[in-house]
């Protein structure tokens, strides 16, 4: 079932709003409770992302089929729409992403044991690997550039994590200010391949510049 596309980018969604939400408030004197819930929340988008992966490799088209839901109607023209795309290359890179991921958050166990930060630390990986999971699986660009700021503030966060040191203030603006400007070029670059093929959706982009539709474009 297609559902549990979703549950890969969910689970670790769902592992900062409980450690955020309740956890950091509520059950702050028992931090390990936070890498626990990151630990098994990312394990589960890692084995959902095995089944992925065999299941786009057994399929006769090498993908799968999701429905995408309606974001955004513009004047009744223009659709963005919230929805996942899996083929061969996202299915590898979902694994990619949940594995290293993993192996960060048991590690971090013993790193961050004892800092009065633990539950926050964890927070903040949970919602960088949905981001980053968001940001793999995003079938059109808009989605993908929200997905990928995401990543840059999540970048910005785990920086600067100590904050109450200057050296990590300022090396967390410094990266803000530097992918603030990657993400312009970014930016202007979803905007022009709208302005001349009329659509974000990246499957239909990838059948334009397959035709050769999208050469010389500016």
């Amino acid at each position: 079932p297609y559902q549990l596309i979703w549950l890969i980018f969910l689970l670790p969604l769902c592992s900062f709003l409980i450690i955020s939400f309740f956890l950091r408030p509520f059950l702050n004197n028992k931090p390990q409770v936070g890498g626990y819930v990151t630990i098994a929340a990312i394990f589960g988008s890692f084995v959902l992302s095995v089944w992925a992966l065999v299941t786009v490799l057994t399929s006769h088209d090498n993908g799968l089929s999701i429905p995408a839901v309606s974001w955004v109607v513009i004047e009744g023209e223009v659709t963005i729409s919230l929805g996942l795309l899996v083929d061969s290359l996202t299915a590898v890179m979902l694994i990619v992403v949940t594995l290293v991921s993993l192996m960060v958050q048991i590690y971090s166990q013993g790193y961050m044991h004892g800092d009065s930060g633990y539950n926050r630390y964890y927070a903040f990986t949970s919602l960088f690997t949905a981001s980053m999971l968001g940001l793999v699986l995003a079938d059109n660009l808009v989605l993908m550039f929200v997905f990928w700021e995401m990543v840059g503030l999540c970048s910005y966060l785990l920086i600067g994590f100590w904050f109450h040191k200057p050296s990590a203030r300022n090396a967390a603006t410094k990266a803000f200010v530097v992918t603030r400007l990657g993400d312009f070029g970014f930016l202007v670059a979803i905007l022009a391949l709208f302005y001349n093929t009329g659509t974000f959706d990246i499957t239909e982009l990838h059948g334009l510049a397959v035709a050769g539709a999208l050469a010389g474009t500016t």
